[in-house]
């Protein structure tokens, strides 16, 4: 964690930050009008930012565009902050709910590496993992439902699937997204990135916005064997046993 507070600690790379935060998959060319420096001084800046995985960068046609990563923020959180500062916490974790104003479809990009085998995280990400870690160990109820189909496999490698959530009615009429999960061993552990897209501009937030506590959860399972009870899992927990009590 400390390259992620080193890059946190330079007021040019929240910067950049911020305007991937008003304004997500930039160009660097975009963002060169952020900040009163060389194309190479945000390079140099761009760098250290992907480095601690505050941004994640994806080739699109002839283009690089950059987004912003909040799942190290969240493992912040998630060590730490929520023992003592609930409040911050939950703006923390609304970092990636950013503005849009393009007009085609928008995109959110999370990347996360854990210490496993891909064997085991194709299988964390394929059963009902993924779910169980939203909820404290003791919480039995029903998960939030969603429905679709899978519309590629390549194990242990590559997952896209189709979705539609049905959690709540405001979600439920969304409509399908897509979703793909990417693993790529490095070392002793895997890269896994989530690419959730063909969503809306100004799409309900509720959609991709568990998305840094929901590859927390998976990481800390498989690294450690324990969940992750958090404000957010408890607040889900509790919103569970009201609709079906």
């Amino acid at each position: 964690m400390d390259e992620v507070f080193k890059a946190l600690a330079d007021p040019s790379r929240r910067t950049l930050l911020d305007a991937l935060f008003e304004q997500d998959g930039q160009t660097l060319s975009a963002l060169e009008g952020r900040l009163p420096m060389t194309r190479f001084g945000v390079m140099k800046h761009l760098k250290v930012l992907e480095e601690a995985r505050l941004v994640t960068s994806r080739r699109r046609g002839r283009e690089k565009l950059h987004f912003l990563n909040p799942v190290p923020i969240r493992l912040v959180h998630d060590r730490w902050v929520s023992k003592y500062a609930e409040p911050w916490a939950s703006g923390l974790s609304a970092l990636k709910q950013d503005i849009e104003t393009k007009e085609k479809a928008m995109e959110k990009v999370f990347e996360v590496y854990i210490k496993t085998t891909p064997e085991r995280l194709w299988e964390a990400i394929t059963d009902d993992t993924r779910m169980r870690v939203m909820f404290p160990p003791d919480y039995e109820g029903e998960h939030p439902a969603a429905s679709g189909e899978r519309l590629e496999e390549d194990p242990p490698r590559r997952l896209v699937e189709r979705m539609v959530a049905e959690w709540s009615e405001e979600v439920k009429a969304e409509g399908p997204s897509r979703i793909t999960w990417e693993i790529e061993p490095v070392g002793s552990s895997c890269r896994l990135t989530v690419t959730h897209d063909e969503l809306r501009e100004g799409a309900n937030d509720e959609l991709y916005g568990g998305w840094p506590m929901i590859l927390s959860g998976i990481k800390s399972l498989l690294e450690t064997g324990e969940y992750i009870d958090t404000p957010a899992s408890l607040r889900i927990a509790a919103a569970m046993n009201d609709r079906t009590a």
